[in-house]
């Protein structure tokens, strides 16, 4: 399904997988969950496998925090495909929206959080093992969401852009009433 871009928190999110290595070489495996309208990073799960039963553990939790999405778009991903993700996300009535194959560019947001997650983190560490990982890379979704300005939001950070659209919508439903 293609969907035009986002106009509200909690309307598009997007998620995907990036890899890195420990300093051993271990292999490891990230989940990035993001709001393609305040481009904020929910989440980063790391571990060395995470497999769908992971995904529909991450969403859960993220749903519980933020409210359920319209969409989720995603590529067409085993962990993402997978019957018991399909199922949970119908049973909570979250639409999945799957780029073409082979056209990761119609994922642009996750795309895009990737390559600066890499440039600005993964690039710039050798982690000794999953633990230590999760507390850098968690950092480091802290700073992208708290204090990286985006171009995209008028030089304001992820959760300022957030907190906008709260005060707006409550501006908006004072003068409805």
């Amino acid at each position: 399904m293609r969907l035009p871009g986002s106009v509200r928190p909690n309307g598009v999110w997007t998620y995907d997988f990036i890899h890195d290595r420990l300093a051993n070489g271990t292999g490891l495996k990230l989940l990035c969950v993001l709001d393609e309208h305040t481009r904020e990073c929910l989440a980063i799960e790391v571990g060395r496998w995470l497999r769908s039963q992971d995904v529909i553990l991450t969403l859960s939790r993220l749903m519980k925090l933020h409210g359920k999405p319209q969409y989720i778009r995603s590529d067409n991903g085993s962990e993402f495909t997978a019957g018991a993700v399909m199922r949970w996300l119908r049973d909570q009535n979250v639409g999945p929206a799957y780029i073409a194959p082979g056209r990761p560019w119609q994922n642009g947001f996750v795309e895009s959080f990737h390559g600066k997650l890499r440039d600005e983190c993964l690039n710039r560490e050798w982690f000794r093992d999953a633990r230590e990982a999760r507390i850098v890379i968690e950092r480091w979704r802290h700073f992208y969401n708290h204090q990286r300005p985006h171009s995209a939001l008028g030089y304001r950070t992820p959760q300022q852009a957030r907190q906008d659209w709260i005060s707006q919508d409550m501006i908006g439903e004072k003068l409805t009433a």
